[in-house]
């Protein structure tokens, strides 16, 4: 089993992300500060940290930079919305990712799973959902044991679709784990549009639109 320590001192947040990711299969190891996460660091050896930027005990890019004087585990920093010169510091301190808040679980929980399938590699599971099948480490998608030729995007949306089968997805948590971005720059179509054109080239009713909320997968997914 995979294991992640998680250092966020909001008790509050810390244990909401801690069920979100034990429910996706992955141990947790919860720290409230730095030197807690030290001693806790010490003991397991996780394959991951996700860490807060404001510590009550220090600050959270002192902390990755012990952490990489120690092991090359996957680091994500969870950043306040803004703070562009954290983002590029927690990069230099070699990170592997970052999350702005306020932040979406489901695109944090998404990010864990990239970073954990990049490590494992070997491990890389097949989402299968009816007749569609989608190879992770190859990268490529079937249906009906037909190969369907998506772009990078489509694959994207499809896999993100796939690892939060049943939860409705909106507009911004499509666009900030596939896009990296709020929207802003984006055209208010391209959700739509790269949609219906996975929909079509799958020839799927799993993927549906629910009004005024977002995008749901209501397909049963297993993972081989």
């Amino acid at each position: 089993m995979n294991s992640i320590l998680l250092l966020e001192d909001d008790r509050n947040l810390n244990r909401g992300i801690t069920l979100l990711l034990e429910k996706e299969g992955y141990r947790v190891f919860s720290a409230y500060s730095a030197a807690d996460a030290r001693k806790l660091f010490s003991e397991h050896a996780p394959d991951m940290v996700i860490s807060d930027i404001a510590l009550p005990d220090g600050n959270g890019l002192d902390f990755g930079k012990w952490l990489r004087n120690q092991s090359d585990a996957a680091l994500i920093y969870l950043t306040a919305a803004g703070d562009e010169i954290d983002i590029v510091n927690g990069y230099a301190q070699g990170a592997d990712d970052y999350v702005t808040k306020p932040f979406s679980l489901m695109v944090l929980t998404s990010k864990v799973n990239a970073i954990m399938r990049r490590l494992h590699g070997n491990e890389q599971p097949v989402l299968v959902s009816d007749e569609i099948e989608v190879n992770l480490r190859e990268m490529c998608a079937y249906c009906k044991n037909e190969a369907v030729p998506l772009s990078r995007t489509e694959f994207q949306l499809l896999v993100f679709f796939l690892e939060n089968a049943g939860r409705v997805l909106s507009r911004e948590q499509i666009l900030e784990q596939v896009w990296g971005s709020d929207g802003q720059f984006v055209d208010d179509n391209t959700v739509t549009v790269n949609i219906s054109r996975l929909k079509n080239k799958l020839g799927t009713e799993h993927l549906s639109n629910v009004r005024g909320l977002g995008y749901l997968w209501n397909g049963k997914v297993v993972k081989k």
